[in-house]
């Protein structure tokens, strides 16, 4: 009310001096608005509501079908997401990115929400923890263990680009995504219009290119060529996040990665110059990941 009282005494002034009072609300809005806002439309601001880009970035997400089930989970030591995915009807599952800690945890919940788990997926071979690949094949043994071809670590199946895996009528395309190691993809659900883009794409960043056949040049191109083509209303998953975030968009990303809206060139000088701390757990996890996680499993009885 305070507000509305003030405009009018301005704009009573403004008419008094002769200044039309649409162009002063239109000033008033714009300097208030200009940041944020972008105009859907040339027509005047009285016969257009004006809608933020943040707004719209965000109004045309899909939801899920009834019959898609999605469950996000977390290992806090390694800050890893993993994935259930299941088709309600079929009870078929897929689980993404499992790690080896947590794998009495997915297991449980898989045999309480009634799933039988077909493929134990990894978006690429890890270097902060050991998968839980291996170990879902003991707990669960129908589970077939899944990562790419060029990845060089030993699976049940390996996927080649733009090939699918199926669980009930659902499926996941996977997209060779190579940067942060050659073997990286991402795991796309067109229908839910969701993607799992691992360590190649994080929240406001990205993996790390300075091991693991690791290239920057390679990782802008994979994120600017696969990842940033996807529809902008698509809902983006990582491998991690270490500050709370649990999902994001290519819309956001496209705006707002600090990292990737950079120049390629801009972008390789930053990845190259991160000077970032040797992984602690890289010389026991890649050696184990190789083998599908199988170091160190205890045996079920």
């Amino acid at each position: 009310m305070r507000f509305l009282s003030v405009f009018r005494r301005a704009s009573a002034t403004a008419a008094a001096l002769g200044f039309p009072c649409q162009k002063l609300v239109s000033r008033s809005i714009a300097s208030s608005t200009v940041r944020c806002i972008k105009p859907t439309t040339t027509r005047s601001l009285h016969q257009t509501v004006v809608i933020p880009q943040c707004v719209k970035m965000l109004d045309q997400r899909k939801t899920f079908s009834a019959d898609f089930f999605f469950r996000q989970l977390m290992d806090e030591q390694s800050h890893t997401y993993t994935y259930l995915l299941a088709d309600i009807t079929t009870k078929e599952a897929v689980l993404i990115d499992p790690v080896l800690e947590q794998a009495k945890r997915d297991a449980k919940l898989i045999e309480e929400l009634g799933f039988t788990l077909k493929y134990a997926l990894n978006t690429h071979m890890h270097a902060d923890h050991i998968t839980g690949t291996g170990y879902l094949k003991q707990l669960l043994p129908s589970t077939v263990s899944v990562i790419s071809l060029n990845s060089g670590a030993k699976a049940d199946k390996h996927l080649a680009d733009n090939e699918t895996v199926k669980f009930g009528r659902h499926e996941l395309r996977a997209l060779c995504t190579p940067g942060h190691t050659n073997g990286c993809m991402t795991f796309v659900v067109e229908e839910q219009g969701i993607a799992f883009t691992g360590d190649t794409l994080l929240i406001r960043g990205c993996g790390r290119t300075d091991f693991q056949e690791g290239d920057a040049r390679t990782l802008y191109r994979s994120v600017h060529d696969r990842i940033f083509t996807l529809p902008e209303n698509y809902r983006l998953f990582p491998a991690h996040d270490y500050k709370g975030n649990m999902e994001t968009t290519v819309a956001e990303e496209k705006r707002y990665n600090p990292r990737l809206t950079k120049d390629v060139e801009a972008f390789v000088e930053l990845m190259n110059n991160l000077n970032l701390p040797y992984p602690k757990m890289i010389d026991k996890a890649v050696p184990a990941n190789r083998e599908c996680g199988l170091f160190d499993i205890p045996k079920e009885n």
